[in-house]
Formats: C-alpha cells, sequence, structure tokens
C-alpha cells in the first residue's frame, strides 16, 4: 500500500481532526462573550477598551485569511494548517496568563492570525482530501455542522468555563486541542500544495489586500461607537478602498498574483462569496442580540443564556447533516435557496419579541427556524464557493469564503448594532427606556437582518449558476471508481 492509500484509508479520522481545529477557530469568536464583564473586573479594563477582546480577534481573522488560504496552497496545506495550530495554542496560554489588557489583547489578536493560517487550510484540505460528490458533500456537511454549531456552543461553553473554574480556562481550552491536533496532523494528513510551476510569492499584493481588509474591518467594528458620519469611519473605509485598490493595480501587473483574478471567471464561485457574505451579516449579529435580549431583557443569567442555545446548536448538526444528503440529491441551489429563505423567516419572528416575552414565546421557535436555516445554508455555500475549482487553488477559494463571511459578519454587526442603539437613543429621548427601549430596538435589528437575509435570496437565485447545480448533482450520483466504496 502506497502512502496515498494508507492517509486516504484514515481521511475520516483526518475529517474528525480538521473538523475539531475549525470548531475551536469558531468557537473563539464568542467563547469570550460572557467571560467580558468577568475578564474586565479581573484586569480592570475600560469599558471602551473591553470590546477589543472580540475585535482583537476579528480583526486579524477576517485580515489575514486570503493570505492564510494562499500560503497553504504554495507552501503546504498541511504545513500551514499546523503552524496555524501552534501559534493559536501558544496564544491561548499567553492569553490565558495575561495581567493587563495589553498583553491579552495583543494574544487575541495572535490567536486571530494562527485562525486566518488554519482554517482556509482546513478546508482546502477537506476538498482536496474526498472526491467530488456524494463523499466530498457528506464531510462538508460534517464540516457545516461543526463550523455552524460553534458559535452557539461558545456562549454554553463560555459561561460554564468563567462560572466553575474562571475566565483564563475560556483561552486555555484550546491548548490541548491545538497541540494534539497539531501532534496527530503528520499521521493523519498527506502534505498537499499546488502543483504550479511557478513558485513565486506576491508580497506587495499580500501586504496590500491585508491591509485593506484589516482596515476594513477595524472600520466596520467601531463605527457604532464612533459614528457612520465620523471622520474616523469615512477615513477608514475611504483609506480600505484605497488600498483594494491599489491591491486590484498589483495582481493585473503580477506574473503569480495572490489572488488570480480568473478565478471570478466562476460565476458559481462569485455567487457563493456574494451570498456568504449576506449570510454573514444576517446571522452572525443574530447571536449577538438574542443574548442581549435573554440577559437585558428576561433577565437570564449568563449559563441560563447559554443553555438556551442547546437546541439551536443541536438544530444546527442535523440541518446540516440533511442538507449534505439534499446537495448530493438534487443540487447544491434549491438548498441554499431554502436555507436563506428559512434564515429570513426566522429572523422576522424574532422581530415579534416583547418585553414580557418568555424562552418559549419568544426564542425557541425562531432559534429553531433560524438554526435549520444556517444548516442549509452554511453546506451548499462551502461547496458552491468550492466547485469547479482545481485542487491547486483549493486554498484560495476556501480563504475567500471564509473571508466573504468573516467580513460580512463584521458588516453585520455594525450595521445592526447601530440600528439597535440607534432606535434605544431615539426612545430614550422622548423619556422611554428600560427593557421595552431595548426589546424595540433588538426587534429592529432584527428586521433589517431579515432583509438582509432575504438579499441573500434573490443574491441565490441570480448569481448562483442552476446548470453547475445539477451538474454537481449528477456527480454524486455517479457510481464510485472502481475499488471505492460508494459511501464512507
Amino acid at each position: 500500500m502506497t502512502d496515498a492509500q494508507e492517509y486516504r484509508e484514515k481521511r475520516w479520522i483526518a475529517l474528525a481532526l480538521l473538523c475539531m481545529a475549525q470548531f475551536v477557530v469558531v468557537l473563539d469568536a464568542s467563547i469570550v462573550n460572557v467571560a467580558l464583564p468577568t475578564i474586565g473586573r479581573s484586569l480592570e479594563f475600560s469599558q471602551d477598551n473591553l470590546s477589543w477582546v472580540v475585535n482583537a480577534y476579528v480583526l486579524t481573522f477576517g485580515g489575514f485569511l486570503l493570505l492564510g488560504g494562499r500560503l497553504a496552497d504554495l507552501l503546504g496545506r498541511r504545513r500551514i494548517f499546523i503552524s496555524g495550530l501552534i501559534l493559536f495554542a501558544i496564544a491561548s496560554l499567553i492569553g490565558g496568563f495575561a495581567e493587563s489588557e495589553a498583553t491579552l489583547i495583543a494574544a487575541r489578536a495572535v490567536q486571530g492570525l494562527g485562525a486566518a493560517l488554519l482554517s482556509p487550510a482546513a478546508l482546502s484540505i477537506v476538498t482536496t482530501t474526498f472526491s467530488d460528490g456524494a463523499e466530498r458533500n457528506k464531510a462538508l456537511g460534517v464540516w457545516g455542522a461543526v463550523a455552524g454549531s460553534g458559535g452557539a456552543a461558545g456562549v454554553l461553553l463560555g459561561g460554564v468555563l468563567t462560572e466553575y473554574v474562571g475566565w483564563e480556562w475560556v483561552l486555555w481550552v484550546n491548548v490541548p486541542i491545538g497541540v494534539g491536533a497539531a501532534l496527530l496532523a503528520p499521521r493523519l494528513i498527506l502534505e498537499s500544495h499546488s502543483e504550479s510551476e511557478t513558485r513565486h510569492f506576491d508580497a506587495f499584493g499580500a501586504v496590500s489586500v491585508t491591509a485593506a481588509l484589516s482596515v476594513l474591518v477595524y472600520a466596520l467594528v467601531e463605527a457604532p461607537d464612533v459614528g457612520w458620519g465620523s471622520g474616523q469611519t469615512i477615513g477608514l473605509l475611504a483609506l480600505a478602498v484605497g488600498l483594494l485598490g491599489a491591491f486590484v493595480a498589483i495582481e493585473l501587473r503580477s506574473a503569480a498574483p495572490l489572488v488570480p483574478f480568473s478565478i471570478f471567471s466562476n460565476r458559481t464561485l462569485t455567487g457563493a462569496n456574494v451570498v456568504g457574505i449576506l449570510t454573514g451579516a444576517s446571522l452572525f449579529s443574530m447571536f449577538f442580540f438574542i443574548s442581549l435580549y435573554m440577559q437585558n431583557v428576561l433577565g437570564y443569567s449568563a449559563i441560563k443564556a447559554g443553555l438556551s442555545y442547546l437546541p439551536l446548536a443541536v438544530s444546527i448538526i442535523i440541518a446540516a447533516g440533511i442538507a449534505s444528503q439534499l446537495v448530493t440529491r438534487i443540487g447544491f441551489k434549491p438548498v441554499l435557496t431554502a436555507g436563506m429563505a428559512l434564515i429570513a423567516g426566522g429572523l422576522l419572528w424574532f422581530g415579534q419579541i416583547s418585553t414580557d416575552g418568555s424562552f418559549l414565546g419568544d426564542v425557541l421557535g425562531p432559534s429553531l427556524l433560524a438554526a435549520v436555516g444556517l444548516g442549509f445554508a452554511f453546506v451548499p455555500q462551502t461547496i458552491a464557493a468550492m466547485s469547479g475549482v482545481a485542487d491547486r487553488e483549493a486554498g484560495l477559494a476556501s480563504g475567500l469564503i471564509n473571508t466573504s463571511q468573516q467580513v460580512g459578519g463584521a458588516l453585520g454587526l455594525a450595521i445592526l448594532a447601530s440600528v439597535a442603539f440607534s432606535t434605544i437613543g431615539d426612545l430614550a429621548a422622548t423619556g422611554e427606556t428600560g427593557p421595552a427601549a431595548l426589546t424595540e430596538g433588538y426587534a429592529d435589528a432584527f428586521m433589517v437582518g431579515a432583509g438582509i437575509a432575504l438579499l441573500g435570496v434573490i443574491a441565490t437565485l441570480v448569481l448562483i449558476r442552476g446548470r453547475d447545480s445539477k451538474a454537481h448533482a449528477e456527480i454524486g450520483h455517479a457510481p464510485a471508481p472502481a475499488g471505492e466504496p460508494a459511501e464512507a
């Protein structure tokens, strides 16, 4: 048996390892949220700086994803995956021992950099390890379930760890997982990289696009606090546009560009990334406002709010498994369309929350509907984003879809936070404060989120090619190659 055959025999164990790593990456975007008040008291954070425990991670994660994906293609996907894991684990360890604001924020930024290396590398390893069709759909269904439920699990785990063992463990929990995964990876994952003869690294392109994405994400996460019309926001957005323009000019003249624009001639890939932006914009903020509603209006403790996410997390896992089967049977376009419609329906339902509401009456139903929508949207979206992509560009394509979702999340949270807090501020000016004002502000945010999800439905119908979707389903129905099982 050859080395390649030995690794192929272990591919489902390797998938579990890759999914565990991705789960931790998604988890870390939300796990510290519940711990923030405790962290603030412990390290004597100023209120203005406390949000940077979250923002520092999001900023470097979103800013470096494209670079991480391309490094995986050029330098080796397994190598970059392991490097990202080690960096992530070291930063988590240092963050847990932090005794000052600066140390913790810096550690979170390095965590984001590690995540930006390992996440696109992991997804590209999945797509190059599993055969296109039913087998890959099944693998990406598992991937989608894990990634989609990570945000909800983060809120729950963050509450439990903070309450019972201390806030440091929301960071330290990553260390044994990261180290263990890095040690196991060489035994389970075959090294792979782009087969391109050109091994040139586009340094100027890398610097310009990473700076552009970092400035853009920074502008978006700060906009709700400083104002959309402020000089800072307008100036930073203009700088981001200028840097993106410079990046385009560099790429068009580069012999070996970081992002070959020919990849966007794949209309389905382009459409999947547009829908990815809209999915992130509508859903990432949903978790944020559900948590605020349960704790600030319904009066839930951190742990009770975390436990309330359990039905949502379980529903995402089940829906993602069903979605992977449906994609194999009917293609990714109808499943993605249904997923975005269900997300819109769940957010519209959340828009009806009331001041004297309850978990059963105001949270459970829309949570389940949105969770099924997320499972139905995330899996076909990822499959569509990798559809028709050559193995040599798998890292680039996975970096693109990750970037789209992260930038969309930052954009959506910035917009919806502005909507909510603007409503709350307007009501306060009329003398209406307390839970009633908060509820109305959160409801407005949910309604705008529903509108963004509906744009996702339209984008799916217009931009995703039905022909590509049907062709993918036909591959799934094709018999497995000789010597391989039809299902693993």
